[in-house]
């Protein structure tokens, strides 16, 4: 099953898809592969005591990293059976640093208004590729961070190398660079849930989120390391995967190459007024 994004808008979807998450993203290998690329940013950006909003926080795995490392997280996510099962992460881990859960989605976070402003925000997995109108998403941001703050997100790739070779090999020329296209694409998620979504380039997202936001550094997540659809053959090539995992980092930040990764990792800081 290939899931390059998990939707943030549509409730339904990600409420079935909660049962099976942990299995797909953090606890697979490959999961984990990128999920430690991507935890190394959040590191490099939020430091303990700094409020930190979360986009889309699933079952609390980004949440609980953070909060362990001392950065007080508000968590917004529009799933309940989701919502729950970050509850009870969290609860059970008891981290030093407080969490605030909303049930909140990605269009409904300028609902926090009142309890502004934060230290950043990010958004993990491709969340706001489900998100048609991200500048909408940009705009309330802005009036909820301090100037200097920096939004870390974490969309789907525009061309996946390894999507790529595996639509051509079944001469599918259309799937292989349906990411390309202006969408939306309606991708299947889980059983019978269709999502639209879209996959704007790094220029695009860039574009939408001026003047409020600027682009700091970006780069790829999962060049070499495959998307956690291919979980089985990576299991069965353990030394590969070791290499892959070493390799990935270098190339996602070649210029170009780093184009072709399984997510695109966007740091962006708040520009004062």
């Amino acid at each position: 099953m290939m899931i390059p994004f998990i939707p943030s808008e549509n409730i339904a979807a990600r409420d079935a898809l909660a049962k099976d998450y942990d299995r797909i993203l953090p606890e697979s290998l490959l999961g984990r592969a990128q999920q430690e690329s991507i935890w190394r940013e959040l590191d490099r950006c939020y430091a303990p005591g700094q409020r930190v909003i979360e986009i889309d926080c699933a079952t609390g795995v980004d949440t609980l990293h953070l909060a362990e490392r001392g950065v007080s997280v508000w968590a917004c996510e529009g799933s309940p059976r989701m919502l729950e099962m970050a509850r009870r992460r969290i609860a059970s881990a008891s981290p030093p640093a407080p969490v605030t859960f909303l049930p909140l989605t990605a269009t409904e976070i300028a609902s926090l208004q009142d309890h502004g402003p934060f230290d950043g925000a990010f958004c993990n997995w491709g969340g706001l590729n489900c998100v048609e109108d991200i500048a909408g998403v940009g705009r309330s941001l802005a009036t909820l961070l301090y100037p200097g703050a920096k939004a870390v997100l974490c969309m789907a790739g525009t061309c996946v190398a390894w999507e790529v070779i595996a639509w051509l090999r079944r001469f599918s020329f259309r799937d292989a660079f349906h990411r390309l296209g202006r969408g939306p694409y309606y991708g299947r998620l889980i059983d019978d849930f269709f999502v639209p979504c879209w996959y704007p380039s790094v220029r695009k997202v860039r574009q939408a989120l001026h003047p409020f936001f600027r682009l700091v550094r970006w780069r790829g997540v999962g060049v070499a390391v495959p998307p956690v659809g291919l979980e089985r053959h990576a299991r069965k090539h353990p030394k590969a995967l070791r290499l892959m995992v070493k390799i990935d980092p270098w190339l996602g930040r070649t210029p170009l190459v780093r184009l072709l990764a399984d997510h695109l990792l966007l740091t962006l800081e708040r520009v004062p007024e």
